[in-house]
This record gives structure tokens, C-alpha cells and sequence, in this order.
């Protein structure tokens, strides 16, 4: 028996040496990443292996994402017209002219066309943002798209359901995107009820067994919905009734969404059309009454910004860093997660250095421990060399959400972490509208109200344990 065990523990001990050098030299990984599964392959070895295969292989640089050939061409030629004009356009908008480089970037990295004209409603809480929606859906007459990491079966996703289900009958195209791990406890019944009332249903990454899928690391997180390729929404709420409050543990959910009109809902659309094509492996093609003219009433620009793990480089990380780059004032930031990489933190530092007034904005209790852990750490070295932090107390702070200088602002899915940057496929809006980053900058410091500073002399009052417990989440954040 011991022969057997000694047997299989040194086939083990093998393979995961093996698996070591895999990660080390054929795996084109960030060398932080490299280093945080090299520990776990080595402290431990076993389990280390099994979690290395569920979380830690990559996804291929290949395109999950495809355009029919006609949607591809429309697109290259929005995209090169944009180039050409944008130094014209520059010229009647001082907006423009002064962020160009950011917004060609954009266009460069992502295809991402600037889009004029666009309004905005800003939502803060669950109730307004549902309230909209539900109405919104219930003017739906042609199609209906959503997108949602996470979808439950509870009083308000069945709302919605409802909502669905009969919107399904009366003729309206209705396709639901859920990421398989996010929504893993959407029920049966809510899927064949939508179904069988005519609705289109599709998992993203589903699992082939019940327990294993070896994408679950790689996650849908994004959340959109358009309505008759006219209304738009992106922004942090799921489907969920601790979105609305309900849930004891975080209390008020502190959250913020968009509903856009104009031509950002056509980038909104297309988004949504390759990630339901990947998923369903239908060709949803180019139709034109999946892009309308748009409503073109308000004056906000807005970019819609796509990145994931399929990509060359990290595109909604790399605006983050324009934009603190970009700073001559101020730059907020409001995040559940501050796990910045080495490049995103020295852009900080420089901002922080340079005068440049930085302020984090983090909830005051976590949904996930090693993450809330290694935030902190990384908020000491913001505070040591003179950067501001709020601890939001008011119930879950989950907004994603970064304003410069009243000038342009991000709003979307992604956190400020390595996880949204690398491993999640995520979507962002990027806005140039003084008035729109105002209002989230008059929202920032509404929620400082609600919040404590956290200072440098607090923060090193920190007990030994919690101190332990921040260096071992750093160790690994870069897999987290």
C-alpha cells in the first residue's frame, strides 16, 4: 500500500513540476501572474495542480469573437473615416481636441468608435435603475438584448421574467446572455418558462460537467441591455434582489448604471451581438433594424470599450491609465476592488506626485476576503505618498466608476483589479461631457459624506494578523 501511495505522490510531484515549467516558459503569462502560481504549485503541490487546471490555464489570444463579413467591413469603415476626421472634428470641440489621443487610442486598440450626441440618465440605486428598465422593456416592439453576469430566480429577476416571457409572446425578438458561473443558480424553470414563451436563452462558457469547466476562470461580467437598438443600458447592477437592497449582509447596494440614447447604443449592440453569436453559435447577422437611426437629442461623446482575455492588450486598463495620465486636477476613483497592477499604480504614483489629487472610494466590508485584503495593501502605498481614501459605509460600495477634472469619466463592468483587467471580458463607457463628469464628481462627494477617510496613521495602526493577512492575498492577487 505505502508503495502505491510513494507511487502516486511522486507522479503527482511530477506533473507538477512539469506543469511549473509549462507556466514558466510556454504560457505567455505576466510575469506577476507566473510568480503567484508558482507558489501555489509549490506549497501546495496536489491541490495546487487540480486548481492550476480550473483556474489557471489560458484562454487562447485566438478571436472567440467573430463579425459576419459585412458587419466587419461597416465597421472598418467607421473606424478609418474616424481616424481621418478626427483632427477636423477636433477643431469645433475642445473636448475632443484635448483628449484625441485617448479617444485614437481607443479606436486603434478596440475599433471603438466615438459616438455624438448620445444622452445619459445616471442611476445610484437599484430601484431607480430597475424602474427605468422595467419600463423601458415594456415599450420594447422589435427586440430585446441583455447581458448580465449575474441573473437569479428571486423577486425581481422573476419581475423581469415576467416582463420577458410576455413581451416574447407578443412577437418581440427576446435573447438573455448569462455568464454560466455568475448565474449558476438560475433556475431551470426561469430558463424553460422564458423559452417555451418563445425568449432565446444562452449560457456563456457553459460547463460541460456539473462541477469541472475548466473556462470558469475566464468570466462574461458584463452587464448591457439594448431595446429596439434605440436604449441602452451599462453599468455595475445585475439581476438580483440584493441589488435592490434586499440582502441583510451589504444592505444598501451602492451602484452605478447608465441609460444611453444615441449612438453609443449601436456599439452597445454590437457587443452584445458578438458575445450572444459566441455563445450560441447562431450567426446573428447585420441587420439594419438592430441599428436605427439614432436619437441624437442629448450632447454627451461616449467610446464603448470591450476588453477580455482573447485580446492582444488590456484596452479598458490602458484608458484607465490615459485618463490618470491625462489628470491636471483631480482624478476620483470608486471601486469594490483596488488591486491595480505595477503599471496602473506607478501611473497613480505619478499623479499623486505631481500634485494631482487622488482619491479611492472602497466599500467598508468585503464580498470576497482575499480580495478586500490585498486592496488594502495596495491602499498603503497610495496613502504613504499622499493619496486620499474613503471608506464607503452606507451599505456595498460596487461601482466601477473614475472622473478627471470635470472634464471625461469611465463608467462599466470593470474593477480596478487584475482580474478584470486579464481574466474577465468586460465593457466600459468612456465619456467626454463636462456636465456628465460633474454630476459623477458632485456623486463622489456626496458618498464621501457617507464615508470615512482612512488616513496613513490609521492604516499602520493595523493589527499583526490583519497585516499577515494583507502580504499572503498580495502574494496571490495577481490570480485572484
Amino acid at each position: 500500500m505505502s508503495v502505491v501511495v510513494a507511487f502516486l505522490f511522486g507522479t503527482l510531484m511530477i506533473m507538477n513540476i512539469l506543469l511549473a515549467v509549462v507556466v514558466v516558459f510556454l504560457e505567455r503569462r505576466n510575469v506577476s501572474a507566473t510568480w503567484a502560481w508558482l507558489l501555489v504549485l509549490s506549497f501546495i503541490p496536489v491541490l495546487g495542480f487540480i486548481i492550476y487546471l480550473l483556474f489557471g490555464r489560458n484562454l487562447s489570444h485566438k478571436k472567440i469573437f467573430t463579425w459576419d463579413r459585412q458587419s466587419r467591413l461597416r465597421m472598418r469603415r467607421l473606424v478609418t473615416a474616424q481616424k481621418e476626421g478626427l483632427i477636423e472634428r477636433a477643431k469645433c470641440d475642445p473636448l475632443i481636441a484635448e483628449y484625441r489621443e485617448l479617444i485614437r487610442m481607443h479606436l486603434n486598440q478596440d475599433q471603438a468608435v466615438l459616438t455624438y450626441h448620445n444622452d445619459l440618465e445616471i442611476y445610484t440605486d437599484g430601484k431607480s435603475k430597475f424602474d427605468a428598465l422595467l419600463a423601458d422593456l415594456e415599450k420594447a416592439e422589435d427586440h430585446i438584448h441583455l447581458l448580465y453576469y449575474i441573473v437569479r430566480d428571486d423577486h425581481l429577476g422573476q419581475q423581469i421574467g415576467a416582463v420577458l416571457e410576455r413581451k416574447a409572446r407578443e412577437g418581440v425578438s427576446v435573447r438573455l446572455l448569462y455568464d454560466d458561473l455568475g448565474s449558476r443558480g438560475l433556475s431551470k424553470r426561469f430558463i424553460r418558462m422564458l423559452r417555451k414563451a418563445g425568449g432565446e436563452v444562452e449560457a456563456f462558457f457553459p460547463s460541460r460537467l456539473r462541477w469541472i469547466n475548466p473556462r470558469m476562470n475566464y468570466r462574461n461580467h458584463r452587464k448591457l441591455v439594448v431595446i429596439d437598438g434605440k436604449t441602452g443600458y451599462i453599468g455595475g447592477f445585475n439581476i438580483g434582489d440584493e441589488y435592490l437592497g434586499s440582502n441583510p449582509r451589504f444592505g444598501f447596494w451602492r451602484d452605478t448604471h447608465l441609460r444611453i440614447q444615441g449612438g453609443a447604443v449601436h456599439s452597445l449592440q454590437a457587443r452584445f451581438v458578438l458575445d450572444w453569436n459566441q455563445a450560441s453559435h447562431r450567426n446573428l447577422s447585420f441587420q439594419d433594424y438592430y441599428y436605427p437611426e439614432p436619437f441624437e437629442h442629448g450632447d454627451v461623446n461616449a467610446q464603448i470599450i470591450s476588453s477580455g482575455p482573447d485580446a492582444e492588450c488590456e484596452q479598458i486598463k490602458n484608458g484607465y491609465i490615459k485618463m490618470i495620465l491625462s489628470a491636471k486636477r483631480y482624478i476620483y476613483i470608486q471601486t469594490p476592488y483596488f488591486i491595480p497592477d505595477d503599471s496602473l499604480l506607478d501611473a497613480l504614483r505619478i499623479a499623486v506626485t505631481s500634485g494631482i489629487d487622488v482619491r479611492v472610494m472602497i466599500p467598508d466590508k468585503p464580498d470576497h476576503p482575499f480580495v478586500y485584503w490585498a486592496t488594502y495593501s495596495y491602499l498603503g502605498e497610495l496613502l504613504r505618498i499622499g493619496g486620499r481614501v474613503y471608506i464607503y459605509r452606507n451599505g456595498f460600495l460596487h461601482a466601477k466608476t473614475i472622473v478627471v477634472d470635470d472634464k471625461i469619466a469611465s463608467v462599466g463592468t470593470a474593477n480596478i483589479d487584475v482580474r478584470s483587467f486579464r481574466l474577465n471580458f468586460e465593457v466600459n463607457a468612456f465619456l467626454y461631457h463636462e456636465g456628465t463628469a460633474k454630476c459623477l464628481a458632485d456623486v463622489f462627494h456626496e458618498d464621501m459624506m457617507l464615508s470615512t477617510p482612512l488616513t496613513l496613521e490609521k492604516y499602520m495602526e493595523r493589527s499583526l494578523t490583519i497585516r499577515l493577512k494583507e502580504s499572503v492575498s498580495r502574494l496571490v492577487s495577481p490570480i485572484l
